[in-house]
C-alpha cells in the first residue's frame, strides 16, 4: 500500500511539473514581448488544467470512475459520455499529428536555383523588424547571396501599430546588408498570408519574373503558405527560417488552428 502511495505521489509530481513547464513556456512570450494569441492562450490554459489535475488526481480519478458506472433507465450514460470524450480526444491527437507531419514535410521542399523569392511579412515594432521577421530576412538573405540571379518580392502592409510597412522594413534591412535594391520589389498592401501571395503574384506577372517561387517564412508556416500558393497556380518550394525555441510552441499551436481553418473553410 505504501509503495502504491509513493508511486502515485511521484506520478502526481511528474504531471504537475509537466503542466508547470507548459504553463511557463507558453506564458513566456506574453511577458517578454507582449505576445498573446490563440496559440499561447491554449498552452496556458492547458498547462493550468494539467496542474489542477495533478493536485486533485485522486478526487478526479474517483469522479471519473463513478461517472463511468453511472446508469439511468438501464442505459450507462456515464460510459457512453466518457467514451465519446475519449474518442474525440483520440481524433484530436490524430489530427494534430497529421498537421504536424504536413508542416515537417513542407519544409523539405527544397528550392531550385534562382527562384523568385517571396518573403512573407511579419510584425514590425515601430520601424524595427520583430524577431520572427528578422529570422525570415536572414533566411532570405542567405538564399539571395547564393542565388545571384534571383529577384525578391518582400510582402507586407502597414499595421495600425506599425510606423512603416513590413515591406519597407524588409527593404531597409536587406539593402543595409548589401542586397542590390534593383533585386527587390515591395508589396505593401497585404494584411494576410493569402494576400501576401495574391499581390506578390500580381507583381510577378507584371514584371515577368520567374514563376517558380521560393517562399521564405518560419518553418511552422511553410505548409499553409505553400497550399495557398498552389491554389494560385504557383510552383513553389520552401526556404524556412528557424523560430526561437521560446516562441515556437506558441506559433506552432496557433498555426494548427490556422491550417484547420483553411481545410474547413
Amino acid at each position: 500500500m505504501k509503495g502504491k502511495k509513493n508511486i502515485m505521489e511521484f506520478l502526481e509530481s511528474v504531471i504537475f511539473l509537466i503542466g508547470l513547464l507548459t504553463f511557463v513556456w507558453f506564458l513566456l512570450p506574453l511577458f517578454t514581448h507582449g505576445i498573446m494569441n490563440v496559440g499561447n492562450a491554449t498552452g496556458i490554459v492547458g498547462g493550468f488544467v494539467v496542474m489542477i489535475y495533478a493536485c486533485q488526481m485522486s478526487r478526479i480519478n474517483s469522479w471519473i470512475e463513478k461517472t463511468w458506472n453511472y446508469t439511468y433507465n438501464n442505459i450507462n450514460i456515464g460510459k457512453i459520455t466518457l467514451s465519446a470524450i475519449g474518442i474525440g480526444a483520440v481524433i484530436g491527437i490524430g489530427l494534430v499529428l497529421l498537421l504536424t507531419s504536413c508542416m515537417v514535410t513542407a519544409n523539405r521542399k527544397k528550392p531550385k536555383e534562382n527562384a523568385t523569392v517571396i518573403v512573407l511579412g511579419c510584425r514590425v515594432y515601430g520601424e524595427r523588424p520583430s524577431l520572427m521577421l528578422m529570422e525570415r530576412l536572414e533566411a532570405a538573405y542567405d538564399y539571395l547571396i547564393d542565388n545571384t540571379d534571383s529577384m525578391c518580392i518582400i510582402s507586407g502592409g502597414k499595421g495600425i501599430d506599425e510606423d512603416i510597412s513590413e515591406a519597407e522594413c524588409m527593404y531597409r534591412y536587406l539593402t543595409d546588408k548589401g542586397i542590390n535594391p534593383e533585386r527587390l520589389f515591395k508589396e505593401e498592401r497585404s494584411t494576410s498570408t493569402r494576400e501576401n501571395l495574391i499581390y506578390s503574384k500580381e507583381i510577378m506577372d507584371r514584371k515577368e519574373l520567374n514563376q517558380y517561387v521560393a517562399i521564405v517564412t518560419n518553418e511552422f508556416h511553410e505548409y499553409r503558405a505553400g497550399k495557398i500558393a498552389k491554389t494560385l497556380g504557383l510552383e513553389y518550394s520552401a526556404v524556412p527560417s528557424r523560430t526561437a525555441w521560446w516562441l515556437l510552441p506558441t506559433y506552432y499551436v496557433r498555426e494548427l488552428y490556422a491550417i484547420f481553418f483553411e481545410w474547413v473553410f
